[in-house]
């Protein structure tokens, strides 16, 4: 071996595990942690995925490292569809399909059955809640023994319905750790444990309905409560796991699903993923064009909003390349495949979306983050308490002491149950998520919340956003000799006889204009006769006996019709200013120019200077032209400065990562395929929910209409409703600061602190019901 092999890195490759069982970032980081151990192994782990990216060098398994992650205490399985290369030479190859479908990538599935796990033992703990919580706390519901009833009905709550605490908080124990889970399993097993205890040392305690005193000991109801609500947080937050990966399942289905090959002169119709790279595709119009080619025969225009998010439709003919899931508007197509599978432009976005999803940092909640102090304390303090108490207390008799010290250790345990820190984030987030629901507006978890308290730019796409996305006639301009009202009526005649968007657009606005302006009832535009197209070209024919042609300036000049220099300038100028232009002639003479734009949607201005009173720095993001996108920039308000144009999906990516590196807190809105990437880059993503689904499952926020105003309301809801969770959280914790060395000193009896507990839960939800009026006019 020579010595530049010696000094050469070796071959690695990612794998990919789906992880199931991690509850924080505590989790995370013990997985990282146990991967990093093994020589040469690096793991980045994604808590909402629920998964892990792992540069894995030769000699290590996959075996090993499912075997790692399980002897950690969770659960792993190779997902597998990607695997990238590094050569010995130090230079990175290809992304190569693991063990997956041909095309896919990233988390098209999710770790199975979490929520459908947590749906059953939810639906058991809330329909034995009920008469638990009832027939404790309501006199009117009591019968004669009613504790043991209880104690029966509240038993499958704290053991199966409160099994996945349990279970990770025994995980936690093995690693000398605690989370939210262990505090919850502690509290529930104490309320219930402690009640048991005492019932069954005095089992006539509730003999009789509405006996006071020794049935104030009871606390079923708070272990049953407390393990509902949880559930009920835990199942939400499962749900939304799950629906993580489905962009990229979304935009992978954007492709399309059969192909129609040609092959020795015949045509014949296969599974787009059997193509490969030589064969010859037939696209008729209206149809997606399979894979990434060039058009070997044929002229057309290609609608590729989809994938560059260019509202104008590109003119494509022999030699031009097209990209797979764009669609072929007009005239045939005959394409040569140059790349298929997870080489397509579709499959690089696919694995944009899954590296930015995972390149996110895990999002760890305050809650855990305080846990992880607050347990250990509040486990020291109950034992603590219960051996001073048997140390100290004064003389009496030696049951007398263990009663006390154990009455006192569980009255910290009981103020210490979580039920309000448990309350806090999950009725906040029911609240605010349903106002939002009601405001047109989807937050996808409290992770997106604390995200909108630090952003400070905001990324607006361009086309779909800020703009309808539809072109429209801007302005006509007759030549001398030509009056702008005939050119646009004589145009619009010809082209209702074409299926071109272009097309579309300029009858649209000839129909309109005749039937406004129209004085007699020929309020409909004249036939065309003669009608022909030249596919990249333009449209002839004979309207109202007058020859009319219109297209390109370089189509009209092959047919004899040759501007002179103030009309080229009058063009030139139209183009400048970042419109889509149209030459008329009208017999053999230059007529006049039809210009066309992307129109703004009317609210945008208004809006932009909205998100600049939150404090946010807008930045105008498109695939479009400079000229096009400085027009649209001076009519919100957006500065010259603050303006990307002419970005790729991989630039908008760039983009984003250039401003996070710059030290701004990025959000990005947006709505097309794709914005994709960026949005799942972004520290905020918001979807404008006019646009795909790809889009909407990689943000976090979603408004549903297609107004910008939505933008800036969700963001002023997100930021209310984090405040609300925080205040929550502060009560939770402090009545906890309050209550433990009261309870600590035994002057807090257990049933007292339960009515705390119930009174800091009350006032929790309270607060969060606040938010219900979000949005609503003041009188």
């Amino acid at each position: 071996m020579s010595h530049r092999e010696l000094l050469q890195p070796p071959a690695t490759r990612i794998v990919e595990l789906d992880i199931e069982g991690m509850t924080c970032a505590s989790c995370v980081n013990r997985v990282e942690k146990k991967l990093g151990k093994l020589d040469g192994v690096a793991a980045t782990v994604n808590l909402p995925l629920e998964s892990a990216y792992v540069t894995v060098p030769e000699g290590i398994t996959d075996e090993q490292l499912v075997d790692t992650v399980n002897a950690a205490g969770y659960k792993a399985r190779v997902h597998g569809p990607i695997t990238a290369v590094k050569h010995p030479d130090g230079d990175a190859g290809d992304l190569r399909q693991h063990a997956s479908e041909p095309g896919t990538s990233g988390h098209a599935e999710q770790v199975p059955g979490v929520a459908a796990k947590l749906r059953p033992r939810l639906i058991l703990a809330a329909v034995l809640t009920v008469p638990v919580f009832l027939v404790s706390m309501v006199p009117a519901f009591q019968f004669p023994n009613w504790g043991w009833v209880a104690a029966v009905l509240a038993l499958p709550v704290v053991t199966w319905a409160a099994w996945p605490f349990h279970r990770a908080a025994a995980i936690n124990a093995r690693h000398l750790a605690s989370t939210m889970d262990t505090l919850v399993s502690l509290g529930v097993a104490a309320a219930y444990l402690f009640s048991a205890w005492q019932l069954l040392a005095d089992p006539r305690m509730t003999e009789h309905p509405g006996m006071e005193g020794m049935s104030g000991d009871l606390y079923f109801e708070v272990a049953s409560v407390v393990t509902t609500f949880l559930l009920l947080g835990r199942y939400l937050e499962a749900n939304a796991k799950q629906k993580a990966g489905d962009a990229l399942q979304s935009l992978l289905n954007l492709g399309a699903k059969d192909a129609t090959v040609l092959r020795s002169g015949v045509e014949q119709k296969i599974p787009a993923d059997l193509l490969q790279v030589g064969d010859v595709l037939v696209v008729r119009p209206g149809e997606k064009i399979a894979t990434d080619g060039v058009v070997v025969d044929g002229d057309s225009a290609v609608d590729a909003s989809l994938v560059t998010g260019e509202s104008v439709p590109v003119e494509v003919g022999p030699d031009s390349r097209v990209t797979g899931a764009t669609i072929n508007t007009s005239g045939r197509l005959l394409v040569r495949a140059t790349r298929v599978g997870s080489e397509t432009t579709l499959a690089q976005m696919a694995r944009l979306v899954s590296q930015a999803q995972t390149g996110k940092a895990p999002i760890a909640r305050l809650a855990d983050r305080i846990s992880a102090v607050f347990v250990p304390v509040v486990l020291a303090t109950a034992i603590l308490t219960f051996v001073l108490w048997l140390l100290l207390a004064g003389p009496a008799a030696e049951g007398d002491h263990l009663r006390q010290a154990f009455t006192a250790a569980v009255a910290v345990l009981v103020i210490a149950c979580p039920c309000a820190l448990g309350l806090a984030t999950p009725v906040g987030l029911l609240t605010g998520t349903g106002r939002g629901a009601q405001l047109g507006i989807l937050i996808r978890g409290p992770q997106v919340l604390e995200d909108t308290r630090t952003v400070d730019t905001i990324l607006l796409d361009k086309t779909g956003t800020v703009t309808t996305g539809n072109l429209a006639v801007d302005a006509t301009a007759g030549f001398p000799g030509f009056q702008d009202h005939h050119v646009l009526r004589l145009a619009g005649a010809l082209e209702a006889a074409s299926e071109h968007p272009v097309a579309r657009a300029i009858t649209a606005a000839a129909s309109w204009a005749r039937s406004t302006h129209s004085t007699d009832d020929a309020a409909t535009l004249p036939s065309v006769q003669g009608f022909s197209s030249a596919p990249g070209g333009g449209v002839r024919g004979t309207v109202e006996g007058r020859r009319v042609l219109a297209g390109r300036k370089a189509w009209l000049e092959q047919n004899g019709v040759v501007l002179d220099a103030g009309q080229q300038a009058q063009l030139a100028a139209a183009e400048d200013g970042g419109a889509t232009t149209i030459c008329v002639a009208v017999d053999g003479e230059a007529a006049g120019i039809i210009s066309l734009r992307d129109t703004v949607k009317e609210g945008s201005a208004a809006a932009v200077a909205r998100l600049k009173a939150l404090g946010l720095r807008p930045i105008l993001l498109t695939g479009d032209n400079a000229a096009v996108a400085a027009r649209v920039a001076a009519a919100v308000g957006i500065a010259p400065d603050d303006v990307y144009a002419a970005v790729l999906p991989e630039g908008k990516v760039e983009a984003v990562r250039r401003l996070q590196a710059g030290g701004a807190t990025v959000a990005m809105a947006g709505d097309g395929v794709n914005d994709a990437a960026a949005l799942a880059q972004a520290d905020l993503g918001i979807a404008m929910g006019s646009g795909t689904d790809v889009a909407i499952e990689a943000a976090d926020l979603t408004v549903m209409g297609n107004d910008l105003a939505q933008v800036a309301q969700a963001i002023e809801l997100s930021r209310k409703t984090l405040a609300t969770i925080k205040a929550n959280l502060f009560w939770a914790f402090f009545y906890n600061a309050v209550g433990i060395p009261v309870a600590a000193l035994g002057l807090l009896n257990p049933m007292i602190a339960g009515a705390a507990m119930a009174a800091s839960s009350v006032l929790v939800v309270a607060n969060s019901l606040r938010l219900r009026s979000f949005g609503k006019p003041r009188r």
